[in-house]
């Protein structure tokens, strides 16, 4: 700093967070607690499907992360509920000017619960650097049904990702008992973004992860969805591990990955959370 010269504001950081609980209430899930502060927030309670099913949309007022923001969001589905939670617009992490910025999702589905997370795409900025985490803890028969849409730079805008970092942590457990643990850093000059055996070039990349029964057949949902392809032609796959399925989008079109996830969701929905599918009207907006 030159001399004389007034020291400028402090950098402005938000440390949000959001705890929500649901509790089964007769026949129906009811969200029983609603704790905030920072700017996240979610409006009221819908039952597009009756009162059995209760969707939440995730707020987040910014609109985006900033370098040095903290996200928690930490859902209790307590047992026999089931939740389902969507956001209205993409999410957006921003360039920083060199302090990393976090998001943490802690979920936790009590037993014969179900939880649905069903986000619009994400969209990370040249630039930023970003920690994603997400803890999902299930109980006995219970049920989570989740993706996530990774959009690396704002190609619309000819922008590549290529200075930053992105740090990614998912595990799903059961009773402490791994179903899935997947960790990943990517920097913008990571050789993987442009390598065969990494992104390939692709600029989006999405996964989607949904739970079944240890006893259930999954052969058949298995084929059902690997008979569908996202419209774009981009790199995709369906696989399926003991008690978790598994599909994986890699191309240039969030919309596209967007599509074919809820398109697998639609297919997914029935045999797997017992319900039809119903999608969110927020989608169409």
């Amino acid at each position: 700093m030159e001399r004389g010269a007034m020291p400028g504001p402090p950098p402005v950081h938000w440390d949000a967070a959001i705890a929500l609980g649901f509790t089964r209430v007769g026949g129906g899930t009811l969200l029983a607690e609603r704790r905030h502060s920072g700017p996240l927030r979610v409006q009221k309670a819908l039952y597009p499907e009756g009162p059995a099913v209760c969707q939440t949309i995730l707020l987040h007022p910014p609109s985006g992360i900033a370098g040095g923001d903290r996200l928690r969001v930490a859902v209790a589905a307590g047992p026999g509920t089931h939740a389902q939670i969507t956001t209205p617009g993409a999410g957006k992490w921003y360039r920083s000017g060199g302090e990393e910025a976090s998001q943490a999702l802690d979920f936790t589905v009590g037993d014969d619960a179900i939880l649905e997370w069903l986000p619009q795409e994400t969209i990370v900025f040249d630039g930023a650097r970003s920690r994603m985490e997400t803890h999902v803890r299930l109980g006995n028969g219970s049920r989570y049904l989740g993706w996530e849409i990774l959009c690396l730079g704002r190609s619309a805008c000819g922008e590549r990702f290529a200075h930053g970092q992105i740090r990614l942590h998912t595990r799903i457990e059961r009773h402490g008992r791994p179903l899935w643990l997947e960790r990943g850093c990517l920097d913008g000059d990571d050789p993987l973004l442009a390598s065969p055996a990494g992104w390939a070039g692709a600029s989006v990349g999405g996964t989607l992860l949904a739970t079944f029964p240890p006893h259930m057949e999954i052969a058949p949902v298995l084929a059902a969805c690997r008979a569908i392809a996202p419209a774009d032609g981009a790199e995709h796959g369906v696989t399926a591990l003991p008690e978790l399925l598994i599909a994986r989008y890699l191309g240039h079109s969030s919309e596209a990955a967007r599509d074919w996830f809820a398109e697998m969701w639609s297919l997914l929905r029935p045999p797997l959370l017992g319900r039809p599918a119903v999608r969110p009207r927020i989608w169409n907006t």
